[in-house]
């Protein structure tokens, strides 16, 4: 733990920045196993969000984050649970500027999801709301999942080549009640990013889309 340390709360509050940016800062958390559509899904929102909302809207991806912030973490339960905090504060610190954090990770562990969104909730000088810690569950039969395998991961972990696999050897606890269910099989990918956009309007939290 550091010492010594004073949080400098001076300078713009987080509401002068979403009143300066005309938007709100909130997180979107997709959570699934792997192959369930969880990159895809976030780079369509977040393109969508930029071009149709003119909001800012930044993805953070679970195997990018680990090429640099994370890349000395494995995927061990400790490791696992300290990747999602280390992404929770990240997340965190784009939303209080009044950004749109979107971060898709499998996040196996109920405990960690819900750490982040107490993350989200605690009383500092940058407090953020519970509600736009939203969770969205991405789900589809295992069967799909396997035949999908797009990066050939579930054929390796069956073959013992990856240990403490999501799904097949390691736990996945979903999210008990999402905000937002998405059963990605036999739907479009628009359909699929409507889903969010369309909870987080009935919310307020995005203005009217661009004519």
């Amino acid at each position: 733990m550091a010492t010594n340390i004073t949080f400098h709360a001076a300078g713009l509050t987080r509401t002068e920045r979403e009143t300066e940016r005309n938007q709100r800062g909130l997180t979107i958390w997709l959570t699934g196993l792997s192959a369930s559509g969880k990159s895809t899904i976030a780079v369509e929102l977040e393109r969508q969000l930029l071009r149709t909302r003119n909001v800012h809207a930044y993805r953070l991806d679970g195997d990018n984050i680990r090429f640099g912030l994370n890349k000395d973490l494995g995927f061990s339960e400790a490791d696992r649970n300290e990747n999602i905090r280390r992404i929770g504060e990240v997340a965190k610190l784009f939303a209080d500027s009044a950004s749109i954090a979107i971060t898709s990770f499998i996040s196996p562990y109920q405990k960690d999801r819900d750490s982040a969104r107490a993350l989200h909730e605690t009383p500092t000088p940058a407090r953020l709301p519970v509600c736009p810690s939203s969770r969205s569950t991405l789900t589809s039969p295992l069967r799909l999942l396997k035949q999908r395998d797009p990066k050939g991961l579930y054929k390796k972990a069956r073959e013992g080549i990856i240990k403490e696999f999501t799904g097949i050897s390691a736990p996945y606890e979903a999210p008990a009640n999402p905000e937002v269910h998405v059963k990605n099989v036999d739907i479009s990918l628009q359909e699929a990013v409507d889903q969010i956009i369309n909870y987080l309007d009935s919310k307020g939290y995005l203005p009217p889309k661009k004519e």
